[in-house]
């Protein structure tokens, strides 16, 4: 507290760093590439978790838990799928320790080597699918709608907390379905879900859109995403889902009998967000002051500081507090009554608004004598002294203009910072002195994508879904072109 944050204008990536530190989200662990989500931290995304699981079960789905460990050769029967995920994979090669002869701790055991390797768990198509082979036999058991909430692992040589670790938890679900046109409902489905989440719950605006061949998950016939716009210019991706095809239920031999008595291979797909939008809350809304969070998932929506000078003044504040406190709550309000002495009003004022609780409530005896109270927001940092009377529903009201605000900041940034360029030059210079969202004509080949990658860094992140024809030539190649596309520089 006694150092203030860098500026997001000096050194975004710093700024990004210390607060999550400092706002006591997560911090590095002992372990590299590993992250300690603190409790501060874990309630936001337990507050994520279960809006999320709510609109999974609304919609049909059942959660479900599958190994960690998956066998090498189950990777194997999916060609693209393994190819694209070979590079990150953690290899289990031994079952045992023992003690080292020479008195140095203990070593691998060399005769408890695994007849076959084990993948630490990337992603779970290959496990569930083979699961999925002795559940699913007729038309009757389909559609199957699974949900897993579970971590994942994914060798990274680069990592920064929340955006990009070793270790990180996630949803994924898989769906298997009778025909072609169910799974694809299902995959839109679950993009508009995903949509919803972002845009109700994170107040995070989203281009929804599907990949390109090149940034297609490995192993999926199409790839639904969302794509949010962070303060510095760049894009993150905020949650994908994949209509598979009949690529898994091919390799794993997972057949039904429709209703004719034919055997037919089921359909699939796979969706998932995970902890990385946490990444995405704090950059798309925090300032330099520290978090500004949504009040939908704020883990305290309202603080109340007591300004005291003695005893006396703390009991009466404290009486009026709990009364306060007992009415917001009734309402689904999340309130905290800070009346630790050890430290000063100033200094809490500084650790809330670092934290980004929406609402904080300044009392005093004099407050209390004219029946007032002191009420601040985060996002906007305005002070008005409101009457006491009513002001449980004046918090209500309040809150969720917080909500609204903060979307409608984050939407204006959006728009503020999408541009259309109609040639490669004005496509660098936007990048390199804006970024930002850039609509440009692509000649839809993958060798002028990856060209345009080499050059630029900046990728295509995805074909939007309320894209409109029409007509222009490839920024890059001169081709004809028949739609724009998003591009961006990403995390």
């Amino acid at each position: 507290m006694s150092k203030a944050l860098p500026t997001r204008s000096e050194n975004y990536s710093e700024w990004y760093n210390e607060l999550v530190k400092r706002a006591d989200l997560a911090e590095t662990s002992a372990v590299r590439g590993c992250m300690v989500i603190k409790p501060y931290g874990y309630s936001i995304w337990e507050k994520m978790q279960r809006a999320l699981d709510d609109m999974f079960k609304e919609t049909g789905h059942q959660n479900a838990y599958f190994p960690l460990f998956i066998p090498k050769s189950y990777l194997s029967k999916e060609a693209s799928h393994v190819e694209g995920f070979a590079k990150e994979c953690a290899v289990v090669t031994h079952y045992r320790l023992k003690a080292d002869p020479n008195g140095n701790g203990v070593i691998v055991d060399p005769d408890a080597k695994l007849e076959e390797e084990l993948i630490v768990r990337p992603t779970s198509e290959t496990v569930i699918w083979s699961t999925y082979k002795n559940w699913i036999q007729s038309y009757r058991d389909l559609p199957l709608l699974i949900n897993q909430w579970a971590n994942v692992v994914r060798w990274e040589m680069r990592t920064r907390l929340f955006l990009r670790t070793t270790e990180f938890l996630w949803q994924e679900g898989h769906t298997a379905h009778s025909t072609s046109a169910e799974a694809v409902a299902e995959t839109k489905q679950m993009l508009e879900i995903y949509a919803q989440f972002a845009e109700e719950w994170m107040a995070l605006p989203v281009v929804k859109g599907v990949k390109t061949a090149n940034e297609r998950f490995a192993g999926a016939v199409d790839t639904y995403c969302i794509e949010a716009l962070m303060q510095d210019g760049k894009a993150l991706q905020a949650g994908t889902s994949h209509f598979l095809g009949q690529n898994f239920a091919t390799a794993f031999d997972v057949k039904f009998q429709d209703k004719e008595g034919k055997l037919e291979y089921v359909w699939g797909t796979s969706w998932g967000v995970s902890t990385r939008l946490m990444g995405a809350l704090i950059m798309a809304h925090s300032d330099d002051a520290g978090l500004v969070l949504p009040p939908k998932l704020a883990p305290i929506q309202v603080v109340i500081i007591p300004i005291y000078k003695n005893e006396e003044q703390l009991t009466l504040i404290s009486e009026k507090a709990a009364a306060i406190t007992k009415e917001l709550r009734k309402m689904g309000i999340s309130v905290k009554f800070d009346n630790n002495d050890a430290y000063k009003p100033g200094y809490k004022f500084a650790e809330y608004e670092l934290k980004g609780v929406p609402v904080r409530l300044a009392m005093g005896a004099r407050d209390l004598e004219n029946n007032t109270v002191e009420v601040a927001r985060r996002d906007t940092k305005t002070k008005e002294t409101v009457s006491l009377d009513g002001i449980a529903q004046f918090i209500g009201t309040l809150l969720d203009d917080i909500q609204v605000s903060i979307y409608n900041k984050a939407l204006t940034f959006r728009e503020e910072n999408t541009m259309k360029v109609d040639t490669f030059e004005e496509f660098i210079r936007v990048l390199d002195t804006k970024g930002g969202f850039i609509l440009a004509h692509w000649d839809g080949t993958s060798e002028t994508e990856e060209k345009i990658k080499e050059e630029t860094k900046a990728t295509i992140r995805c074909v939007p879904l309320d894209s409109v024809e029409e007509q222009g030539v490839c920024i890059y190649s001169g081709k004809p072109s028949k739609r724009r596309v998003l591009f961006a520089r990403a995390y």
